[in-house]
């Protein structure tokens, strides 16, 4: 009885791999074909890559020739925190490093429709105390500290690995980056005070590139060792302890040979990057983990966080592509850091100069003059579109000749439009003979902010008394009952070099 009663606990796993519905979904069609296009069995190995910054997931596949091969990439829906390893419970991260995952890991009654265990933390974690429990890659699209796929998606990768258990594999290794382990991230990512663990964890996927084989993985010192075997005079293998003294290894010459040669060459390139002045990643902490273009573009405000697609794709090319499973309702995309916006430099605009802006160096028109005066210019009316009232008026006019900029007055004299009242009685005046037109000047000077103070016509609404500064210049017919030129019908144009009307007549 005894003995049944232990078979029974032994096959309490593939029991429940086969009898829950969800669990027992088939491979699908296209899966199946893909495997036979790459010489895949359907219960050969397999093996998981997950990447935050890229949010994919890749599933990798024994072939016959005992190599692996890339069978399928999943972009992921939703990971958790940032760039960097889980350190402790509760800190949101997703973990980072090489974890194994055997049948008992595997969940088919899931709060998140399937599951599997990560293995967090394993050796390596505790024996720098880290702390964590449930990391888990699971479905649902939501994380706090997991790597959430759709349900479509963890229905797909959940029967690979159900298949690759009953194949006979005994645990298959899931690989957790921080990004793709090219030359190009670990320059940008340079200065991050994780990049000591992270060229610790590449040896490893080092190993896996050069070999296309599962890295062996042990621990000791505080440190992962890859493919390590036993010296040649040595009668048994090495024994490993995380937070022991490393004991003899070796690692075959031909995989060494390998890894330092792509190493070197990962170097040189790094070294090319850095001396060219590859910008430094920006720290990101603060914000909440990222996710896949694909599902971000489906969302509304999606971000994706950390995650970068392919080069030359943007959420608009991407809106209309098919997601990979049903997005919940309840997913949010992730948020932005608000330290760094805060930080970050304002955005380059065009220079307009508001009304309220300091004196000094208030014409506009110098730079951007205006190629017709009527109607306001493009400029003022792609402001008035936008909303951008407060705009100096001057912005819409012709630029002064040199020398009337040497005598102008102060700025705020020149921001206020002149009246239909000032400019006839300044016309008038040209013809009068005797008439002291110092006087005048001086009496005119304050007019033009009480006219603007008091309008002629009863109130109307206005949406802000800044924009109606600007409007008299733009539709004067409508504001003065006087035409755009400040002179008398038939009259000779007479400019007065020093008057107030010269600097708006002279334009005409």
């Amino acid at each position: 009885m005894t003995a049944s009663v232990l078979l029974a606990g032994c096959d309490t796993d593939q029991v429940s791999l086969a009898t829950n519905a969800k669990a027992n979904q088939p491979v699908p069609p296209k899966l199946l074909a893909a495997m036979v296009e790459k010489d895949m069995d359907l219960q050969s190995p397999i093996l998981v890559r997950l990447f935050k910054q890229e949010a994919e997931l890749e599933v990798w596949k024994q072939t016959r020739n005992g190599q692996f091969a890339l069978l399928k990439t999943y972009p992921i829906c939703r990971w958790s925190g940032d760039l960097g390893p889980k350190v402790r419970e509760g800190d949101r991260q997703a973990p980072e490093g090489f974890y194994s995952i055997n049948p008992s890991q595997m969940n088919p009654q899931s709060a998140y429709y399937l599951s599997f265990n990560t293995g967090y933390p394993n050796a390596f974690d505790k024996a720098l105390g880290r702390t964590g429990s449930q990391l888990m890659v699971h479905g649902d699209c939501s994380s706090r500290g997991c790597y959430a796929m759709t349900d479509e998606q963890i229905a797909e990768i959940y029967s690979l690995g159900r298949e690759s258990f009953f194949g006979g594999q005994k645990a298959f290794q899931l690989q957790a980056y921080p990004f793709k382990m090219t030359p190009v991230n670990m320059a940008k990512h340079r200065n991050n005070p994780n990049m000591a663990f992270w060229k610790m964890i590449k040896e490893g996927y080092d190993h896996f590139e050069v070999t296309r084989q599962e890295p062996k993985v042990d621990f000791c010192e505080k440190k992962y060792v890859f493919d390590a075997t036993k010296p040649a005079d040595a009668k048994r293998d090495p024994v490993f302890d995380a937070s022991a003294k490393c004991p003899a290894y070796v690692i075959p010459e031909d995989v060494a040979s390998a890894v330092r040669e792509r190493q070197s060459r990962d170097e040189a390139e790094y070294a090319k990057l850095v001396a060219k002045g590859t910008p430094v990643a920006r720290m990101n902490t603060g914000i909440d983990g990222g996710m896949n273009k694909i599902f971000a573009a489906k969302i509304p405000e999606g971000s994706t966080g950390l995650s970068e697609g392919a080069e030359g794709t943007t959420l608009q090319m991407l809106a209309m592509a098919k997601a990979p499973g049903t997005i919940p309702g309840h997913v949010n995309p992730p948020k932005p850091n608000l330290d760094a916006v805060a930080t970050a430099p304002a955005p380059q605009e065009e220079p307009v100069v508001a009304v309220s802006a300091p004196a000094t160096n208030t014409r506009v028109a110098a730079a951007q003059p205006a190629e017709k005066s009527q109607g306001g210019g493009f400029f003022s009316n792609l402001g008035r579109k936008m909303g951008l009232g407060t705009a100096d008026t001057t912005a819409t006019t012709t630029p002064p000749p040199p020398q009337a900029t040497a005598s102008v007055a102060p700025a705020a004299a020149s921001t206020t439009p002149p009246t239909a009242a000032s400019r006839l009685k300044a016309a008038v005046t040209r013809f009068v003979p005797g008439h002291d037109k110092s006087k005048d000047a001086a009496k005119d000077t304050p007019k033009p902010a009480v006219a603007a103070a008091k309008p002629a016509e009863p109130p109307k609404p206005q949406p802000d008394t800044r924009l109606a500064q600007t409007r008299p210049a733009l539709k004067p017919s409508v504001n003065d009952g006087a035409g755009d030129s400040g002179q008398m019908a038939g009259a000779a144009p007479v400019v007065s070099s020093n008057s107030f009307d010269s600097r708006f007549g002279a334009m005409k």
